[in-house]
């Protein structure tokens, strides 16, 4: 692990509000605490809790990762289309419409499978699971849910030099292009970034949540950019639009469920263990969120409630996004025995 400013490491997170509540009865069984902030071009507009403290942004952040593979000419050299370069975004569930693009994309590069280096994963989407046992066929790095944005990585290294066996060296040219590029585009300074080895293996960074916010948000409004920044912004924006499935999956998942529902007016990303963010395209706002303890169902729940305080989806777009709330709690054998609160 390393870091630009020497800190003392912390072994607690700070004493943040509860957000959801799950109620079994009339008692509360489980509570998740956290904070949430949405920013535009002027600053905080609302928020609860401690925003200002760090989090891991974890794959909130691979759009911002994305920003050199289309700035360097990366992309266009190698012939990226739309839906590769939402799979750079994407955390994806290892659907065939996810691998057989991935594998595609890195044999234009002259590359393999055995080049990623995030490690095999089961797919996440059940069908394909299914699918690959039926085989007696074990996972790949294919599969892994950042094998779109490795390929990515290794699609600027190759742009720039770099040997593809080094391409997540955080001191290596392309890691350094996708460090850069994000501390420019959150406004975060040295002392507030720390940068460690995420899931995938790639370098994950820890900073303030309210910067992670304006990172989503000038993302999703390419006219306040400029240059080469502003056509990458377009880009990506377009390329969620188009491709919904690709950032994600078919089956229950709350990106592809958000950007389609709201036909890729929010551009939605999750991160592991409790993080998500949303730019909402054109405004300048972003949200940026943190579920303390990493619960998923606290997570979904929180995002669709924040849709709807903010007034970012409407009727029809939360209908679509009903299950994500998480209430009623009902048992397997049907009976509603409690619900989900969010105090938002």
């Amino acid at each position: 692990m390393t870091s630009a400013a020497v800190s003392a490491p912390s072994a607690s997170l700070p004493e943040q509000p509860v957000l959801v509540r799950l109620w079994r009865g009339e008692h509360v069984e489980s509570q998740h605490r956290g904070a949430w902030v949405v920013v535009d071009a002027g600053g905080v507009q609302d928020g609860v809790g401690q925003w200002n403290a760090p989090v891991f942004a974890r794959s909130s952040v691979k759009s911002l990762q994305a920003l050199p593979l289309l700035e360097s000419g990366a992309a266009d050299r190698f012939g990226y289309d739309a839906a590769e370069l939402a799979l750079a975004l994407s955390s994806h569930s290892a659907e065939p419409i996810h691998t057989e693009r991935v594998a595609a994309l890195l044999g234009r590069l002259g590359l393999g499978v055995e080049h990623l280096r995030c490690g095999p994963q089961q797919p996440l989407d059940p069908a394909a699971r299914r699918a690959l046992a039926e085989r007696g066929a074990k996972p790949s790095a294919l599969h892994n849910n950042c094998s779109g944005k490795h390929a990515g990585f290794l699609a600027l290294a190759r742009h720039l030099g770099v040997d593809p066996a080094a391409y997540l060296d955080p001191a290596g040219a392309s890691q350094r292009a996708v460090r850069n590029a994000l501390q420019e585009i959150t406004g975060t300074e040295e002392g507030e970034l720390y940068v460690a080895v995420d899931g995938c293996s790639a370098p994950t960074f820890r900073l303030p949540l309210v910067k992670l916010a304006a990172g989503v948000a000038r993302i999703a409004n390419p006219a306040a950019q400029s240059g080469a920044r502003a056509a990458a912004c377009e880009r990506m924006l377009a390329a969620v639009a188009q491709h919904p499935e690709l950032i994600a999956g078919t089956h229950q998942r709350i990106c592809t469920d958000i950007a389609r529902a709201t036909r890729g007016r929010l551009f939605p990303k999750i991160g592991a263990e409790g993080i998500y963010v949303i730019g909402r395209a054109g405004t300048g706002q972003g949200l940026a969120l943190k579920i303390d303890d990493g619960n998923d169902r606290a997570l979904h729940a929180l995002v669709v409630a924040l849709l709807e305080k903010l007034g970012w989806a409407d009727a029809q777009e939360l209908a679509a996004l009903a299950r994500y709330r998480e209430t009623p709690l009902v048992n397997r054998a049907g009976l509603v025995v409690g619900r989900t609160e969010v105090l938002v």
